[in-house]
């Protein structure tokens, strides 16, 4: 166990340095698994290595996942990044440098007023000086700032360098916020940069299509306008995020509880492949435990659309007080009972030794 993190830092630089992927040949990968729940790994293994680095990509798909998932945002030069935060102040090391010390800025991010570093107004050369830091505090912190923030078109050589099948799973992270902010010479808007990349290395096809099996994607947004508008550009399977019921979207001002409706599912099936909803939105909670079962998964379910839910993580903070500290028990509980169709975890490698002994693979 203690090689493995020592493997991945030797290997970061020849990985990352490069844009265009040195595919192996697709003949000799072992095809992507559809038998049971999508392993998806929610920015890498993030549990382990700070999110969406190379480290933690590297890492994810050495344990397991079916997908690495990402969020992508746009640099002050229009270069498509991979970062979760539109700012830098919790992320990196951006304190470290003093030569950034006055570029603070005050923007209104999904209705509320931020002031941080933000990633629009950094060059990607900018941005490459600095170091991923790990979110939680109570996960390792030895790899704080050893990282670099990589682009769109990185991530997506990692998981076509994959000895097997790998999936990208990236979101379109805040549009109305970059598309106001960056601004591309051509008039392109930043969804049509997103889906350029996807395309310029081969992504597309339906879900399950022969196409889409070779180089499976599946993309994401919590703005449904987003993926409507893509749905245009390509054919690749969409899936509609969903947040906290009572939150806003930042594209078109409604309340997610509105979009979770019968005629609001009628109306975005014809767009998504499925929904990837909040946990607390499938099962409701109270006081830690496990209240109701909501009827999303059904109604999904019915309109022929996958589910998968966000985020399963195995600290006991995040592990409700049914699931005895045992993320174990809570992988059965939403695979068995709740019957989901894929799951976002920060932690890989134990949904997929839950996987292996209980469903594994011929």
């Amino acid at each position: 166990f203690v090689l493995v993190p020592f493997l991945i830092l030797l290997t970061i630089g020849g990985c990352v340095g490069r844009l265009l992927p040195s595919k192996l040949a697709d003949s000799t990968k072992q095809p992507l698994q559809t038998s049971r729940p999508y392993n998806i790994a929610h920015r890498g293994s993030n549990g382990e290595f700070p999110e969406e680095t190379a480290a933690a990509y590297m890492r994810a798909i050495e344990e397991g996942a079916d997908f690495i998932e990402t969020d992508i945002l746009a640099t002050k030069d229009g270069v498509l990044i991979c970062s979760h935060d539109v700012t830098l102040g919790d992320r990196t090391n951006i304190a470290n440098f003093s030569q950034f010390a006055d570029r603070k800025r005050t923007y209104e991010v999904q209705y509320v007023n931020m002031t941080d570093w933000f990633v629009v107004d950094f060059t990607l050369e900018e941005l490459k000086l600095l170091g991923v830091n790990q979110r939680f505090s109570f996960r390792d912190q030895q790899y704080n700032g050893k990282f670099p923030i990589i682009t769109f078109e990185e991530y997506i050589s990692i998981a076509q360098d994959a000895r097997r099948v790998v999936g990208i799973y990236p979101e379109i992270k805040n549009p109305v916020f970059i598309n106001q902010q960056v601004k591309w010479s051509d008039g392109k808007k930043f969804e049509d940069k997103f889906v350029e990349i996807l395309k310029k290395y081969g992504y597309k096809g339906s879900y399950g299509s022969k196409e889409w099996l070779k180089q499976p994607a599946f993309i994401q947004s919590f703005a449904p306008s987003s993926l409507t508008y893509v749905a245009n550009l390509t054919d690749l399977p969409k899936v509609f995020l969903i947040d906290d019921v009572t939150i806003r979207t930042e594209d078109t001002n409604q309340k997610y509880y509105e979009l979770t409706s019968d005629s609001y599912l009628d109306f975005i099936k014809n767009y998504v492949i499925g929904i990837g909803p909040w946990k607390d939105t499938v099962v409701t909670t109270k006081n830690n435990y496990l209240d109701e079962v909501t009827d999303l998964v059904a109604k999904a379910h019915a309109r022929g659309l996958q589910v998968h839910p966000y985020t399963f993580r195995n600290e006991n903070s995040f592990l409700h007080f049914d699931f005895h500290q045992d993320p174990y028990v809570e992988y059965d509980y939403w695979i068995n009972k709740i019957g989901v169709d894929g799951l976002f975890t920060d932690f890989t490698g134990s949904l997929h030794n839950f996987q292996e002994k209980t469903s594994p693979l011929s």
